[in-house]
């Protein structure tokens, strides 16, 4: 149940929860996480739902689950005087009073505005803070506000998790220690030092007094010891780490064992970069997996272009075109003569590895329903996922499939999700207690100097 954040104090006990539109269609299951308490949907929310219902994407599959849900609901009793529900509550379907008009300064009866007078009119029967409006829109809560409702966001869409956790630490130690990481390439630690870390948590062991003086080395929590990180010299497709978090995210990467990888930072950090050159690696070169699928969600930067004329491949080119600029840099960059690899002029120079099958390059829009066994699945710009929207492509993952996301929480295009609710944020807070996940935040930007200092400057 959403946390009550209103300044206005509410009675303790029973609450009466008006869901907005945007809500049903982030989570078609809020109508069950209110628990005994009573829920009201606005005929105007009802309205604009079968509107979104033909939709097809995770939009119009949402609000058709929402639909055959109160469907469902009202098998069981009338909607209008109000259904039992199984935590404890009721569910009731509300239409604006006659008489819903709202101060002159709100404008003409929009759905919001709408929505708002069915809150006011219900708040005017009822104790006064026992009626919150949960939305997802902004603007509707300030709205709420200045009407005196009092208003929510709805808090089960975003996760609670810890800012700081990068998937490293710094920690300083006797000399002996980092000495004997070298020596043996592992070491064991204390039980009291090594209590809060997570699984594949990269530790820097810094020599007390010698700050110039460290190990890099990675918690291996099954083994209860520290295990030194590989240096790469020899670089993966040409790519050399420029900076330790680099190093971390080739460690865990290029280990088969870790099925599952998140990389976040701010852009030119590397994260695609590093993430596609591994791939190309473990299957082009390793052949530890069947083939390298390279994916990432539908979502433009500014204005719409609408319609792009051509076969599906040329419509999905300028979408995909972040990924085949990698491709081209790291594939490119390869002596044809030293690989083997022939291609046909005017042939971008990764055709060569689908041709063989080796290389996938696809829209997220896709991934429902398949199966993906053996491969090295990547998403790209995973932030603007839903967490449902993650699990399907988790999910997709079959046996001996390795899943890499990559994004950065606060650069988001997608309108229904931001930094705390989005699907890379919560896939790093639940999977970083596992032993087969890692994850790693990269820091530095290394793609130019003027590019880094925009990220910081502006």
């Amino acid at each position: 149940m959403p946390s009550h954040k209103s300044s206005s104090s509410a009675p303790e006990g029973r609450r009466t929860y008006v869901l907005d539109t945007n809500v049903l269609l982030y989570d078609p299951g809020a109508l069950d996480v209110f628990k005994e308490n009573d829920l009201v949907v606005p005929i105007t929310v009802i309205e604009e739902i079968d509107r979104f219902k033909k939709d097809l994407n995770e939009t119009g599959r949402n609000a058709r689950m929402v639909s055959r849900r109160l469907d469902a609901l009202r098998q069981a009793g009338s909607l209008s005087r109000g259904v039992q529900l199984d935590g404890g509550g009721t569910l009731r379907v509300d239409m604006p009073p006659p008489d819903a008009a709202l101060p002159p300064a709100f404008g003409g009866s929009t759905n919001d505005n709408l929505i708002l007078a069915t809150c006011v009119a219900i708040s005017r029967r009822q104790a006064r803070g026992s009626v919150i409006l949960v939305t997802r829109d902004t603007n509707m809560r300030l709205k709420a506000d200045a009407l005196s409702l009092l208003a929510e966001d709805y808090e089960h869409a975003h996760i609670s998790f810890d800012e700081s956790y990068t998937g490293s630490v710094e920690i300083d130690v006797d000399e002996e220690l980092v000495d004997r990481a070298y020596r043996d390439g592992a070491v064991e630690v204390p039980t009291e030092l090594s209590k809060d870390w997570n699984p594949n948590q990269f530790v820097s062991l810094r020599a007390v007094g010698q700050p110039r003086k460290a190990a890099l080395t990675r918690w291996i929590g099954a083994e209860s010891r520290l295990r030194m990180v590989g240096r790469y010299k020899d670089g993966v497709w040409g790519i050399f780490a420029r900076n330790k978090e680099q190093l971390f995210a080739l460690e865990l990467l290029l280990d088969d064992e870790i099925r599952l990888v998140t990389l976040d930072g701010i852009a030119g950090t590397g994260k695609t970069l590093l993430a596609i050159a591994a791939g190309l690696r473990k299957v082009a070169d390793e052949r530890a997996f069947r083939r390298l699928v390279v994916s990432r969600p539908i979502f433009p930067l500014g204005r719409d272009l609408g319609f792009l004329p051509g076969d599906i491949g040329e419509k999905l080119n300028p979408w995909m075109k972040p990924i085949f600029d990698n491709l081209d840099l790291l594939i490119g960059g390869q002596k044809d003569e030293a690989e083997g690899r022939r291609r046909a002029p005017g042939q971008p120079s990764y055709q060569v590895l689908i041709d063989q099958g080796l290389l996938e390059v696809e829209p997220l829009t896709y991934i429902r329903g398949r199966s993906l066994p053996g491969q090295y699945l990547l998403v790209d710009e995973a932030q603007n996922l839903t967490p449902h929207e993650v699990k399907t492509v988790i999910t997709r993952a079959g046996e001996g499939t390795k899943v890499v996301l990559t994004g950065d929480p606060y650069q988001i295009d997608n309108p229904y999700v931001d930094a705390t609710s989005n699907g890379l944020t919560y896939v790093i807070e639940r999977f970083k207690g596992t032993k087969i996940a890692g994850h790693v935040t990269l820091r530095k930007g290394e793609r130019s100097e003027l590019a880094e200092l925009a990220a910081g400057l502006l």
